[in-house]
């Protein structure tokens, strides 16, 4: 049972459970440290290792105006906690504005205690969590005291490269600025978009370039806009080298064209329609350009394919 949302029946719990508390956006590597001493923890103690997130991002509530574009789906998140990390239980809270209004203590009692009967609590030692972010590691020590529970800190984790702390706003940033490898050093693994492909106006297919339009859910983080190498995974797990152009195509539109995700599959010829993609960039090509034509356009492409293959695997 990987993912229970809130309201529904939660498993017998004879030894408890160890828990960790937050979003985990991306999953980077700081995340992963954290989650690997559940896991760990967890088979110390013979209780389910378990995380509690949020079907939304709580900024989304509380600071709509600011609130970050995500890294990655709820679904995305909750694969990634059970394949890389097993975890056994993803509990989904429905935060809304009654939740934002939690003091830590009521927060801590409700679903750490209340609900998972936790032994063990482990966060990143910058965790902050209830109203107006009160609640941080001093107050979970002391918290877990009261109730008996045992407080795990993991310590931050820096980039070997830059020193700064692995941050889900550090991946946002290097997204932001075309730097799909200083993300991946971060994230430890390449940016993944997921989305469904739909029908497009088929000009790729005209100058001899087909490609896969990819549906991202509008939340999402988009790297910043330009051409990328990268791999397109199917769902049967066939994966594929990819040119991908994620932009609003200047040459057909002068203003107000879309910002699409297009991939272009090395060595692929068939029909992707209606398929959940899984589109992950590692390089950075070019920005997006207007050419005076067709035939430019397509001679570039022609180059953004060739960098794309020689650059597989590095």
């Amino acid at each position: 049972m990987a993912q229970i949302f809130e309201g529904s029946p939660i498993p017998s719990l004879p030894h408890g459970s160890v828990v960790a508390v937050g979003v985990f956006d991306g999953v980077h590597r700081g995340h992963a440290q954290v989650l690997k001493r559940v896991r760990a923890l967890a088979d110390e103690l013979g209780a389910p290792a378990v995380v509690i997130t949020f079907d939304r991002h709580p900024a989304t509530v509380v600071r709509p105006e600011s609130a970050p574009r995500l890294l990655s789906t709820l679904e995305q998140r909750v694969g990634w906690f059970e394949q890389y990390f097993g975890i056994d239980h993803t509990y989904v809270v429905r935060f809304d504005e009654t939740k934002s209004l939690l003091a830590p203590e009521d927060f801590f009692a409700e679903y750490v205690v209340g609900t998972w009967h936790a032994q063990a609590l482990v966060q990143g030692e910058n965790f902050h969590f209830g109203h107006r972010r009160r609640g941080d590691v001093e107050a979970l020590n002391e918290l877990g005291a009261r109730a008996g529970v045992k407080i795990d800190v993991v310590p931050l984790l820096s980039d070997d490269v830059s020193g700064e702390v692995i941050s889900s706003a550090a991946v946002r940033h290097a997204l932001a600025t075309s730097d799909p490898i200083t993300a991946k050093r971060l994230l430890g693994h390449d940016h993944e978009l997921r989305g469904v492909v739909e029908h497009g106006d088929k000009r790729g297919r005209t100058i001899g370039v087909p490609t896969a339009n990819v549906a991202v859910p509008g939340d999402l983080l988009l790297p910043e806009i330009g051409v990328y190498s990268g791999y397109y995974e199917r769902p049967d797990g066939s994966v594929y080298r990819a040119a991908i152009n994620i932009g609003r195509r200047p040459t057909f539109y002068e203003e107000n064209g879309l910002l699409l995700v297009e991939a272009h599959l090395l060595d692929f010829d068939g029909d992707l329609y209606g398929e959940v993609a899984r589109v992950r960039v590692d390089r950075w090509i070019r920005g997006q350009v207007k050419f005076d034509g067709i035939d430019a356009l397509a001679a570039q492409l022609q180059r953004d394919i060739a960098v794309t293959r020689e650059t597989a695997g590095e």
